[in-house]
């Protein structure tokens, strides 16, 4: 681990800056890039704690908790269950299988947010897509640590207001962070064995968060996010190829 500091610093900074300009993002850019750099079960271990943190202020102080706590009950229930009970585990499958998902989800979610993809979810077929929806979600939680593919996609489909929408994005990611760490645990690779690491990632993270703030303030926020997308095309891309050349 010594030897990645700057890899982790930088990666979490960028990361912060990242979900301070748009809202999210920060497992997006951590898995996908700390991905080259060291086993992805080890890079989720280091995400837990930093995401808990950057999601909880999001989560505590928007507007409607109570309501979104009762609307997407079954939502963040089947992410949790879907984690646990998942066949496979990034911890236990091999390297190359979880590098490889890891690069088709951040390429399939890469291409959605560049197509601006938008579905309509009708509230009467909350009651069952929620819990499949958030059952597929954690089972990709489990085997990538990123389910920003189904959750996202899903969560903008429900026609909820900007701040509902950032509020109900930090619920999910809070739960999912949270599911994916017992599920860490389970498989035998400890959050808080990496205590010291997850430190220097939620400082560089925190002080990532204001940086992104200012550049909202300061880039047009459709640019950016294009940006953003672009990136994470080429991540996912970079990934898939080393998974197949190994």
């Amino acid at each position: 681990m010594s030897d990645l500091w700057l890899p982790v610093l930088l990666t979490f900074l960028a990361g912060g800056l990242v979900k301070g300009a748009v809202g999210l993002g920060l497992p997006t850019v951590v898995l996908g890039t700390l991905g080259a750099y060291m086993p992805l079960a080890e890079a989720a271990a280091l995400l837990v704690i930093p995401s808990l943190a950057t999601n909880a202020w999001q989560l505590v102080a928007g507007p409607r908790l109570r309501h979104l706590l009762g609307r997407l009950a079954m939502l963040v229930g089947g992410l949790m269950v879907g984690t646990m009970v998942s066949p496979v585990g990034m911890a236990t499958v091999d390297t190359k299988s979880a590098t490889l998902g890891l690069g088709v989800m951040l390429t399939v979610y890469a291409m959605f947010g560049l197509c601006s993809v938008r579905f309509v979810v009708r509230p009467a077929h909350e009651c069952w897509l929620s819990p499949a929806i958030g059952v597929i979600a954690g089972v990709v939680n489990a085997c990538t640590g990123l389910f920003v593919m189904p959750i996202v996609p899903y969560l903008q489909s429900l026609d909820l207001e900007k701040d509902e929408l950032v509020q109900a994005l930090a619920l999910c990611f809070t739960i999912g962070a949270l599911a994916l760490a017992f599920r860490l645990h389970h498989d035998g690779t400890t959050v808080l064995g990496h205590a010291a690491g997850s430190t220097v990632a939620l400082v560089a993270a925190l002080a990532g968060m204001p940086l992104g703030n200012l550049l909202r303030a300061r880039v047009n926020e459709q640019v950016f996010r294009t940006c953003f997308y672009v990136g994470l095309l080429a991540l996912g891309g970079m990934l898939a190829a080393k998974a197949f050349l190994r």
